[in-house]
């Protein structure tokens, strides 16, 4: 005999099982394998300020290389006149080759490290090509109108 009551609940309990799959375990799985790769890039203490304005001018749709900061360097890239991107210069594909270090190529929009030949978008860090498959590591960056603080650790 059919029992519409016994059908919703197994169709529920379905649902229930499949969501937990969804948003539980495939996240995480998923996760693990970007925080393995960015993990292979040293944490190391990033707190500087910059006045991009002033001394430290970095025009609008522009960026400026800081190589003694990071772990291997920092670019950091000017949006508008109050966004501002900063990107560890190690590729995260192969961080631990010394070589592995991410340019600004001719375009002024893309990102290369010329060891795998990895491209990244300058607007937000994302692979454009190449091997690569996660994005540039971020560091945080506030701006006050004057002066552009970048740190590792909110």
């Amino acid at each position: 005999m059919f029992d519409p009551i016994m059908m919703i609940l197994k169709n529920i309990h379905t649902s229930l099982k499949l969501s937990f799959i969804l948003f539980f375990i495939f996240p995480v799985a998923c996760n693990d394998k970007n925080d393995e790769y960015q993990n292979l890039i040293p944490n190391v203490y990033v707190d500087f300020y910059l006045q991009p304005d002033g001394i430290d001018f970095i025009p609008l749709g522009n960026w400026k290389v800081y190589n003694l900061v990071g772990y291997r360097g920092i670019i950091i890239y000017r949006i508008d006149q109050y966004t501002f991107h900063a990107y560890e210069r190690t590729c995260p594909y192969d961080p631990q080759l010394d070589s592995a270090i991410v340019e600004v190529n001719n375009s002024g929009i893309l990102m290369v490290d010329s060891l795998c030949m990895s491209l990244y978008s300058i607007l937000d860090g994302s692979p454009a090509g190449g091997p690569a498959t996660i994005p540039l590591k971020q560091y945080f960056t506030e701006y006050d109108g004057n002066q552009l603080h970048v740190y590792n650790s909110p």
